[in-house]
């Protein structure tokens, strides 16, 4: 089968096309026909060799963290699952490829609403918003920001905060146009990082109480003005570094505000944990995108074997939503 191999960390560039074993399923897996991967910015850390496929390395290097597709055959053991399935799901790896094992306790099925493109581009980044949010204990009536509202876990995190209940969504990005995409999602209110002050806009737009929840995936570089944006007993959830992982923190504003800081990845978590994650999304926001009162925003896709001009173009920060390989035919 053919597969995108990473070569050697670097550039786009090292991303080839080959020809690679097939996955041999075990006794609770399913094998499945990938149509549609998508791409996440673990993908380009890990083709720049900082962010490694967790557990035993693998013979190749194959990135891709979900997947949409065909179920093939299923092992002994699985359950509720069939060939022929349109599924799709976590991956710790290896998404980019004609073929995937998956243990099953992670796969879901495709709502019929749902385009391959659409479906391969949901798993990571829905999973991610909801989990995460629902690690800050978002609950009704509360104030939101999010950050990189143009990127897939920003399109997600919003939508899925409206769906909870929140009263106020605001969000950032580095453009009108991101923004204005946004507000038609449900974002309330928006801020330009490249002009405005968001920590000032924040409290401007709450009345200077600042905001309960903060879904941040900028980290250092956002520390000190996401601590002046947070309310008396916020809490604020860590999904990614973008803005560097090391800052000169004043620390006691967390006990002046009573507030809580936690850090949270999918891919590293045991299958059990992610198993969870997987039926909690499932169960509270999968219906919701069946219906199409949550939006899956596809910004662009590419064939398979353009996996580098696909990842040249997310490097370049210009997408709304997600980048999208097609697989096969």
């Amino acid at each position: 089968m053919k597969a995108v191999v990473i070569t050697k960390p670097g550039g786009p560039e090292v991303l080839q096309l080959q020809d690679v074993p097939e996955p041999v399923p075990g006794p609770e897996d399913l094998l499945v026909r990938v149509c549609a991967t998508a791409l996440n910015r673990a993908d380009i850390l890990q083709r720049m060799g900082g962010y490694p496929q967790p557990g035993p390395k693998p013979p190749l290097d194959i990135p891709g963290m979900e997947y949409a597709g065909e179920v093939l055959a299923a092992g002994a053991r699985v359950e509720g699952f069939s060939p022929g399935d349109r599924v799709m799901g976590l991956l710790v790896g290896g998404g980019y490829a004609e073929q995937i094992v998956t243990h099953f306790r992670l796969a879901m099925k495709v709502p019929a609403n749902l385009s391959w493109e659409e479906a391969g581009a949901t798993p990571e980044v829905y999973i991610t918003a909801h989990d995460a949010l629902l690690q800050c204990g978002l609950v009704a009536g509360e104030t939101v920001l999010i950050h990189a509202a143009g990127s897939g876990v920003g399109v997600a995190a919003a939508q899925i905060a409206k769906m909870l209940g929140a009263s106020l969504v605001i969000g950032t990005a580095g453009s009108a146009e991101k923004l204005a995409q946004a507000a038609t999602l449900g974002l309330d209110v928006g801020v330009n990082y490249r002009e405005q002050d968001f920590a000032e806009e924040v409290l401007k737009a709450t009345g200077g109480r600042g905001v309960d929840v903060i879904l941040d995936v900028i980290g250092a570089d956002y520390w000190d003005r996401n601590m002046k944006s947070l309310a008396q007993k916020g809490r604020m959830v860590l999904v990614g570094l973008m803005g560097g992982n090391s800052t000169n923190a004043n620390i006691g504003v967390l006990l002046q505000k009573r507030a809580s800081v936690r850090g949270t990845t999918l891919r590293g978590r045991p299958i059990e944990e992610k198993g969870l994650a997987t039926r909690a999304f499932e169960k509270s926001v999968l219906p919701h995108i069946a219906s199409g009162r949550i939006k899956v925003v596809v910004d662009r896709v590419y064939p398979l074997a353009e996996a580098v001009a696909a990842h040249e173009y997310m490097g370049a920060n210009q997408n709304f939503g997600k980048v999208v390989l097609r697989v096969g035919d």
